[in-house]
């Protein structure tokens, strides 16, 4: 059975970021996928910075990576700054794409952003598939920008506009398809 692992970009109460990402572990579960939920305020990491290697490394980041080399999907749901992703992600990215042997050689990478604007975190997006790739990650074809927050969800946390839902059906279908579990 394949193995996901989901995690958020934003770690602020009430993202919409981690609503994304709890939507699509539960798309993901359907497809019969086992999940696991990662929250990055448990990865505690300073700002990247080569002076600390190689003797201060976080421990956060090699749990990090060794998650990442262990499961078959990754699903990443980042908030946009600035036209660019997340800086907590530019970071987590940062000290893992550190780690050896590589984290991205194994996974199939989906990503997806929820932002307050009309464009949905379209450019952080490729801005994150641009710096993955650079590493040698696998990212799905599926780019799926939401918004505006306030208008894309329902109670339960799915999104509501018809558009979105058949993206985020194409990504499952597409991490699934490609993940080597």
């Amino acid at each position: 059975m394949p193995t996901a692992l989901t995690l958020s970009g934003s770690i602020r109460t009430g993202s919409y970021n981690r609503l994304l990402q709890a939507h699509i572990g539960r798309k993901l579960e359907a497809a019969g996928v086992t999940v696991t939920a990662l929250d990055l305020a448990d990865f505690d990491m300073p700002i990247f910075n080569e002076d600390l290697e190689p003797d201060n490394v976080p421990e956060a980041a090699v749990r990090l990576a060794e998650l990442w080399r262990s499961h078959d999907i990754i699903f990443i749901a980042s908030p946009e700054y600035n036209g660019g992703a997340s800086p907590l992600i530019i970071n987590t990215l940062a000290w893992v794409s550190r780690q050896r042997p590589s984290p991205f050689q194994h996974a199939i990478f989906g990503i997806g952003g929820v932002s307050s604007g009309k464009y949905g975190t379209i450019w952080g997006l490729s801005h994150l598939r641009e710096s993955l790739t650079k590493v040698g990650a696998l990212v799905v074809p599926t780019l799926l920008g939401i918004g505006p927050a306030s208008e894309a969800f329902d109670e339960t946390g799915a999104p509501i506009e018809p558009a979105i839902i058949r993206k985020v059906d194409s990504m499952v279908k597409e991490l699934t398809h490609f993940s080597r579990g």
